[in-house]
C-alpha cells in the first residue's frame, strides 16, 4: 500500500562536483572523457557558488566552484583541495510533499526549500541519513 503524502523518488539528476577551478574541470571532461555538451558557467548568488552542468547521455555532471570563503563549497575543498563528488540529486515530483514526508520519517532536511540552479526547488538531505552521501532533492522540471 503506498501513501499519496509519500516521497516519490524520481530520476538521478545530476552528480554534482565541488572545484577549485569550473575551468580547469571542464578542461578535463572535455578533454580526458570527450564531453562535447557543455554549458556555459553561471553564478548562483544566493548559493555562493559559481556552475557549470556537462550533459552525459543519461544525466548531468554539475561543476560547482565557491565565489569565496564563506561559500558552503568552500569547507568541502579545505578538506578535499583537488574537488571530488559533492553530492547525487534525484527528481521529486513535489519538493514539499518530500520535504514533509522525509521529515515525518525522522530524516534531517538541511533548511528550507530553495531555488536551484535548474529554477526549481530543491533541498539537501542530511549525509547522516543517506549513508554518508550527501542528497540533493529538486522537484521535477516542468520542461521534464
Amino acid at each position: 500500500m503506498t501513501d499519496s503524502a509519500a516521497i516519490t523518488l524520481g530520476r538521478l539528476n545530476h552528480v554534482g562536483v565541488a572545484t577549485p577551478s569550473i575551468e580547469r574541470s571542464i578542461a578535463l571532461y572535455r578533454d580526458l572523457l570527450g564531453a562535447t555538451q557543455i554549458g556555459e558557467p553561471f553564478d548562483l548568488p544566493a548559493q555562493g557558488v559559481k556552475v557549470c552542468f556537462i550533459d552525459t547521455p543519461n544525466t548531468q555532471i554539475e561543476l560547482i566552484e565557491p565565489y569565496d570563503e564563506t561559500s558552503p563549497i568552500a569547507g568541502f575543498l579545505r578538506k578535499n583541495p583537488a574537488g571530488g563528488q559533492h553530492h547525487v540529486c534525484f527528481e521529486v515530483p513535489d519538493i514539499q510533499v518530500a520535504v514533509a514526508d522525509l521529515k515525518a520519517k525522522g530524516a534531517t532536511v538541511l533548511g528550507t526549500p530553495r531555488i536551484g540552479a535548474h529554477g526549481t526547488p530543491i533541498v539537501f538531505v542530511h549525509p547522516k541519513d543517506m549513508g554518508g552521501l550527501l542528497v540533493e532533492l529538486m522537484e521535477t522540471p516542468a520542461h521534464g
